[in-house]
């Protein structure tokens, strides 16, 4: 069991879910505001992605994140800021016989251009998803080749944040440690995502299939989505890790009752308190994870 935790809240995410609950921040202000409440609330590290503040759609624009790296800055709390760098790997095959024909939510662009607000904003961590995924039932994929997740690392290398990374399937853990034995990364972060459909489930055996594959000493996460993040939190802990909640993967605090982050991150305190756990602060959490705090 880990007895030292690093909490980390995923603040907004970019999946359609601003229509299924009215605490989902939206605008820079509001995501901001929501990684005061979660660092108020306790939690480590605040993962942020940012939506267009007219339509609550996912973006990719420097702009809004600049807004939110920079209201969080001044505000009063100390939080560890890790940015999304997922964006821009969705394709959405066209129907039937017509694939080609990509639909609507496509917004698919190169592995440097999916970096271009962490070269700008320089946050402390920075995530890489390490690889391609069905992502739902419907014809939509999240694509990250073997190439363009090289090429990423290598940047991220460059500029000195530290990678955290994103593992779906066991293939991806696979590809991550490949990276490393490449020289592309140093001393990353892993962060295990269960549940998404599909990828890998949200369940004991495959977590601890994905953890006996970690390298040794590797700092790693886990989370489940929906119904599962609270289950996911305490057994990643059990299993030695530390954990991720927050609105980007699920919307409730229990049945009918809608959650905001801090709720959430106070709901995971109190569950890993009674096992006996720690949370640490972003302080204690910047010397367990190796990073530098930027000014």
């Amino acid at each position: 069991m880990n007895h030292d935790v690093i909490i980390t809240c995923a603040l907004t995410g970019a999946g359609d879910t601003t229509g299924k609950s009215h605490l989902v921040p939206i605008t820079p202000k509001q995501i901001a505001a929501a990684a005061v409440e979660a660092a108020k609330a306790g939690a480590t590290v605040v993962h942020c992605h940012v939506r267009d503040p007219h339509t609550g759609q996912f973006s990719r624009d420097v702009a809004l994140y600049r807004e939110v790296m920079e209201r969080i800055r001044e505000a009063d709390v100390d939080i560890i800021v890790n940015l999304t760098a997922g964006m821009g790997g969705d394709l959405e095959i066209g129907p039937g016989e017509s694939p080609m024909e990509f639909g609507p939510n496509t917004d698919l662009v190169g592995p440097l251009t999916r970096l271009a607000h962490v070269e700008e904003l320089l946050p402390e961590i920075c995530t890489l998803d390490c690889g391609t995924l069905n992502f739902g039932d419907g014809d939509t994929i999240y694509v990250s080749t073997p190439a363009q997740l090289r090429a990423g690392a290598k940047r991220i290398t460059e500029l000195g944040v530290k990678a955290e990374l994103e593992i779906f399937d066991t293939g991806h853990l696979w590809f991550a440690k490949q990276m490393i034995k490449e020289g592309l990364l140093h001393d990353p972060l892993f962060q295990l995502c269960l549940g998404i459909p599909w990828g890998a489930p949200a369940d004991t055996t495959t977590m601890k299939a994905m953890v006996d594959n970690l390298p040794t000493d590797a700092v790693w996460a886990g989370f489940g989505i929906g119904r599962m993040q609270m289950p996911m939190a305490a057994q990643a802990v059990l299993l030695g890790g530390n954990v991720r909640v927050g609105l980007e993967d699920n919307l409730w605090l229990e049945k009918g009752v809608l959650a905001s982050n801090g709720q959430l991150v106070e709901r995971v305190s109190e569950i890993l308190i009674r096992l006996g756990a720690r949370i640490l602060s972003p302080a204690e959490g910047r010397a367990k994870m190796n990073l530098t705090r930027r000014a």
